[in-house]
């Protein structure tokens, strides 16, 4: 078993006019695969709002796992991966591209997809396109289960 945090990112959602299906989504896929959803926010596309919740989340809660959907892409409030990079002590850039690789045999926009993934401390750290569409199958059990995160 592994705790994690789920954090959406979407202006819309945020202010309740969208609902956040990726977040549930991805809540479940790491209940599936034993993870213990400890905490869900929806936040706004806002660097700072987002490299704070990372930070709450990896040094104050201390989950395992951070799983973030949405803001990935290359419009201008798109800036998760900005905000993950800020705040990761590694980045694993074979993850990122292992991910936009299998998306890929599901739709061309995966290519666009500027997610990263990496460590801060002991917490992963993974993004996530908003759309669910680009995930590739095993996305969340494949990162996770690969890395010695209890060094």
């Amino acid at each position: 078993m592994f705790t994690a945090a789920v954090l959406t990112l979407s202006d819309k959602g945020s202010r309740g006019e969208r609902e956040d299906l990726s977040g549930k989504i991805l809540a479940e896929m790491l209940a599936s695969i034993s993870g213990k959803v400890e905490t869900y926010a929806i936040l706004p596309d806002d660097r700072k709002l987002i490299e704070d919740q990372l930070i709450y989340y990896a040094d104050r809660i201390g989950v395992d796992v951070i799983a973030t959907t949405g803001g990935t892409g290359v419009g201008p409030r798109d800036v998760t991966p900005d905000a993950t990079r800020a705040v990761i002590d590694k980045e694993i850039p074979g993850m990122g591209e292992a991910m936009r690789l299998a998306g890929l045999q599901k739709t061309p926009f995966a290519m666009i997809s500027r997610a990263v993934v990496g460590c801060r401390g002991k917490t992963l750290i993974i993004n996530l396109p908003g759309r669910q569409m680009i995930w590739p199958a095993g996305i969340i059990d494949r990162p996770y289960r690969s890395l010695p995160l209890n060094y």
